[in-house]
């Protein structure tokens, strides 16, 4: 898989998802088998870019080649100065948000409502690629809705504008996140242009990301949601797609360092307090379907405090350890 001047490792990318894909969790991707991990929406408004969280969604340092950074917006100019921005803070792949569905940013005219607008699509790729010296990408759906399936065109209009590589969300804006990814207009996409096209939505197994690859003819799978709390999903998809076998899942001592090694990357990135409050959500999708899992997540999410949060991780885990748990995280745990 190339994008522009990169050659990534392999076909599987962390999708970018506001609030999840911080530097911790891209860098742990990576680490598990990622080729490369896009980051959460960074805003174009100029006036942002002296907050916090404009700051540390800027911050890559050590994070392995290639850095690929997502920005969103509405108007040509900012998304260019906002791309600019964020190179000269160490972005190495600028990706454009033609694909979020929440309505907080496309009643803005953000995200994918832009689909309705080829001609300010055209302006914003072209603006954005003309700005910055480094490969630029775009993320989309398949249209605004069911009845307004353009993924094609934009793709086409994206080709000509000079972007190298395109990921697809199997579904419409109206769809959100709702219903099955369907990949026939993916595969349509690929056979109308010749940049690389990464596939999107419903990758949950290795079986699915082989079936996707496969009927789509796309050069690379996009994995979001499937990740949250189960970061070695991209080192199972890549030994499967190899081999054509499975890898035994990780042991539950091994989910508990893991876990505990990210929590810890989580305190030192964010600082004490919000540390603990954006470990509460990984502490619980880690856990999700272990023995016991529900009443400690609810206990946990009271703590106040990083000894307290660490002492109740290992505490339910040396549970299960002691209980047998020691086992392969499998679906029966789950059940």
């Amino acid at each position: 898989m190339q994008i522009g001047r990169y050659k990534l490792k392999n076909n599987l990318i962390v999708a970018p998802m506001d609030g999840v894909t911080d530097r911790p969790f891209r860098m742990l991707c990576k680490r598990m088998g990622a080729g490369m991990a896009v980051s959460e929406m960074v805003a174009s408004n100029s006036l942002l870019y002296g907050s916090e969280k404009t700051k540390r969604r800027a911050n890559h340092e050590g994070e392995v080649d290639p850095i690929s950074v997502q920005i969103l917006g509405a108007d040509p100019k900012m998304l260019a100065q906002a791309a600019r921005y964020n190179v000269d803070h160490g972005a190495q792949i600028i990706d454009i948000n033609m694909g979020c569905p929440a309505k907080k940013i496309c009643n803005v005219m953000a995200g994918s409502a832009l689909m309705q607008n080829e001609k300010l699509v055209a302006e914003i790729l072209q603006s954005v690629v003309s700005s910055v010296d480094v490969p630029v990408t775009l993320k989309i759906r398949t249209g605004w809705d069911k009845a307004n399936r353009n993924a094609t065109n934009i793709a086409r209009i994206a080709e000509s504008s000079g972007i190298q590589a395109l990921a697809i969300h199997g579904r419409t804006r109206s769809c959100a996140y709702t219903g099955d990814a369907e990949y026939d207009t993916i595969r349509a996409v690929k056979s109308a242009v010749k940049i690389p096209i990464i596939a999107n939505g419903d990758i949950a197994t290795p079986e699915k990301a082989r079936f996707v690859l496969q009927h789509t003819g796309a050069d690379a799978v996009m994995i979001g949601r499937a990740a949250q709390g189960r970061p070695w999903l991209f080192r199972e998809i890549a030994h499967f797609l190899a081999t054509g076998t499975h890898l035994l899942s990780p042991r539950v001592s091994e989910i508990q360092e893991i876990l505990i090694g990210h929590v810890h990357e989580l305190y030192a990135f964010y600082g004490e307090q919000s540390g603990l409050r954006v470990a509460r959500k990984h502490i619980s999708w880690y856990t999700k379907g272990l023995a016991g899992s529900a009443h400690f997540r609810h206990q946990m999410n009271q703590l106040e405090s990083i000894p307290e949060q660490l002492q109740a991780v290992n505490i339910f885990f040396e549970g299960l350890l002691q209980a047998g748990e020691s086992l392969q995280y499998a679906e029966e745990l789950a059940a």
